[in-house]
């Protein structure tokens, strides 16, 4: 069933576990994350970043389809549909749509903008019954055009943001998108105890959780994480498993070239990914 992520996050902060966001790309991703939270039990959100919601002809299609898919394989695990580092424009395009969760990254704006429009978008969620994340600091990396430079957040300012209403926040705390550099230093855990300190309960959001260290995993988790990003490990799992399935040359087999048989290596490789994950952040049978 399709709902807000403010209450599926509340219980992971209380019961000491996290909620994976897993990004969607287009049906098969969709359909895999959506079955697996089923045969684990687990809460899910999908995550779908502004460049991706393009590529599936726009959010009102995203929409539609998720919805469609959770009524048509009988999901009944809370699932929430939730842009990904969204713009003012696209917050508003996703409300309209029908998602049932927003994230506004005003992280690269003047600390006075971001809650500014923070303040705004708060509103207008709500309003609507959606949840809400907001950004602090920001996410080292790349993911689908949105560049962060990996500036640790200020736990006073996740604190400012944190009193505006948000649901959940983000804080960058030495995180990255896509895959981690041999140098990286790993997470700062002294500003992740710092912001926990000063925001008590409201559930803190990790992005770039693939290529984390299951203990750092794990430790986040302990400090007040309570959602967790996935994408690009989804991404290099349906790569490899479709390279592999052409590789050995089964698309050559018959109707191997089918699209349904070409990207069902892909597929099952995600739903492979997402139930690791699912066990490890805790959330099997949490639904």
């Amino acid at each position: 069933m399709l709902v807000s992520a403010t209450e599926m996050l509340k219980k992971a902060v209380s019961g000491h576990y996290a909620v994976g966001q897993f990004n969607i790309n287009n049906l098969e991703w969709t359909k895999a994350v959506l079955l697996t939270a089923q045969e684990n039990n687990s809460p899910v959100i999908l995550g779908v970043s502004e460049g991706a919601g393009k590529y599936m002809t726009g959010f009102d299609t995203v929409a539609a389809m998720v919805k469609a898919m959770i009524n048509s394989l009988g999901i009944t695990v809370p699932v929430a549909l939730h842009l990904d580092h969204g713009t003012y424009e696209g917050c508003y395009k996703c409300i309209k749509a029908g998602f049932s969760s927003i994230m506004f990254d005003g992280s690269h704006f003047p600390i006075e903008e971001n809650i500014e429009k923070t303040t705004e978008l708060v509103h207008a969620a709500h309003n609507m019954g959606l949840s809400i994340e907001a950004e602090v600091g920001s996410i080292g990396g790349e993911e689908d055009g949105v560049i962060g430079a990996g500036e640790i957040a200020d736990p006073n300012e996740c604190k400012m943001i944190a009193d505006l209403g948000v649901d959940f926040l983000a804080a960058g705390i030495g995180n990255i998108h896509g895959k981690y550099p041999e140098n990286w230093q790993g997470l700062d855990f002294d500003a992740l105890a710092k912001t926990k300190a000063l925001i008590g309960d409201l559930p803190l959001v990790l992005h770039g959780g693939t290529g984390i260290p299951e203990d750092m995993i794990k430790k986040a988790i302990s400090l007040g994480v309570a959602k967790i990003n996935v994408n690009t490990e989804c991404q290099l799992y349906f790569q490899q498993a479709t390279r592999d399935y052409i590789l050995a040359g089964k698309d050559l087999v018959g109707k191997g070239f089918d699209p349904r048989k070409l990207l069902a290596p892909g597929y099952e490789g995600i739903k492979t990914i997402v139930k690791e994950k699912m066990e490890l952040f805790g959330s099997v049978n949490k639904a």
